[in-house]
């Protein structure tokens, strides 16, 4: 019991860290139905700001996380602007690769510029301690990503569903046409959008660095799969199936790697994703809707 309980916690906070980046995958294809294949890799910009945050400017944890949130979501926008709002009405093939070059851009701009070498996060940056609880190790980095993860998942329900800002978020995803009728700006939205996916994933960025000590340029390209799978696992489109489809995959992760193998748990993963595609398409939060004729 004690052996499932620590790998109960330790699928917790990876689980946090994939909810963080299915938020961003769900929330663009609700708004504008593309599946942003470059989010991983605008994680591992993050992951970068975070960590020349730390190790050049000297800052704490949460500064270098407000710092790469602020960054990822400027260039969110600005990759929204350049390369996805002139395909908006195109077919979705067309956005699909050209969201994959994008990530490839990304990820060998970052290699071209810092090189390939994986950078080790500051020890100062963050002194790990251990508190031993009924025979159960729970760390402090446990501790910052699963708190930090609940944190911004609650002020993103609250964008959702208290502000202005979230109704017309909802508007769009509901209806392009109906919310231009009633005064709402769709590329504004989008741009918002866009913006928020992006900070979320630089936030789950600075984690992964804090957690396991390392970036490199090819970070995101895994962890955002994985992601996607969890966007899927929830219901693609739908913010609280992201949430849970994210902490389903750390915990059946953490469990494959304790009980099993880890060189299973790639494959298990993404052996969710063919078993939900096949049993129940549109997620567990998902509701099959008739099309009107």
């Amino acid at each position: 019991m004690q052996e499932f309980t620590q790998q109960l916690i330790n699928g917790l906070s990876l689980g946090a860290i994939y909810a963080l980046i299915a938020l961003g995958y769900t929330m663009v294809y609700g708004i504008i139905k593309l599946i942003n294949f470059a989010h991983g890799d605008i994680m591992m910009v993050g992951a970068y700001v975070g960590f020349f945050s730390l190790s050049v400017l000297g800052t704490n944890v949460l500064v270098a996380m407000l710092y790469a949130m602020l960054a990822c979501a400027i260039i969110g926008v600005v990759i929204e602007k350049i390369a996805y709002k002139p395909l908006r009405n195109s077919t979705r093939i067309a956005a699909l690769i050209t969201a994959i070059g994008v990530s490839l851009f990304l990820e060998y701009t970052t290699l071209f510029i810092l090189g390939p070498a994986q950078r080790v996060f500051p020890d100062s940056a963050f002194r790990v301690s251990n508190y031993h609880i009924m025979g159960i190790m729970i760390s402090n980095k446990d501790l910052f990503v699963i708190i930090s993860a609940v944190i911004l998942m609650l002020i993103l329900q609250y964008i959702i569903r208290m502000t202005k800002t979230g109704k017309a978020m909802r508007a769009v995803s509901e209806d392009q046409e109906a919310a231009v009728l009633m005064g709402i700006s769709v590329d504004k939205t989008v741009s918002i959008t866009f913006a928020i996916g992006s900070a979320l994933a630089a936030a789950a960025g600075v984690m992964i660095g804090v957690y396991y000590n390392t970036v490199n340029p090819l970070m995101g390209i895994i962890p955002g799969l994985k992601a996607f799978v969890a966007a899927v696992l929830g219901g693609i489109g739908i913010i609280p199936g992201a949430m849970v489809g994210g902490f389903l995959m750390g915990i059946l992760e953490t469990m494959v790697s304790g009980y099993g193998n880890s060189l299973y748990r790639d494959a298990v993963a993404f052996g969710v994703l063919i078993l939900i595609l096949l049993i129940k398409p549109t997620g567990l939060f998902g509701k099959n809707t008739g099309e009107k004729v």
